[in-house]
């Protein structure tokens, strides 16, 4: 059971990161794939820790979740607050995608860690 969630987690985690890869190569075109890794893991636990003391509030928790979130990422990749709420759209939108080609096939349910509301 361990190990089950283990593997889930690793393999929500590069879905995660394959969306943002692709959203800082579109959007700043840096082109590092451990630096998405990274930028997922550590974007997922501060979205998960904003998420826990504030998340409760209604509309302004997720809205600050969401805003830490896009922080992690404008703080991870060069430009400025808009060009990382863009490389998070475009991650939302990549993300999005995939998980319903693959969940269309039946290998994995719908929903990836380091890209929220996915």
């Amino acid at each position: 059971m361990v190990l089950a969630s283990a593997i889930v987690f690793v393999v929500s985690l590069l879905i995660g990161a394959l969306g943002i890869y692709l959203g800082a190569r579109v959007i700043v075109g840096a082109g590092d794939y451990d630096h998405a890794i990274v930028t997922a893991l550590v974007g997922a636990i501060v979205w998960a820790i904003v998420g826990f003391f504030v998340g409760w509030i209604p509309l302004l928790g997720p809205l600050l979740a969401l805003l830490a979130y896009i922080a992690v990422i404008n703080v991870r990749y060069p430009g400025d607050w808009t060009a990382a709420a863009m490389i998070g759209l475009v991650a939302w939108l990549t993300v999005l995608i995939v998980l319903y080609v693959l969940a269309a096939v039946g290998i994995t349910g719908f929903d990836a860690v380091g890209v929220p509301g996915v």
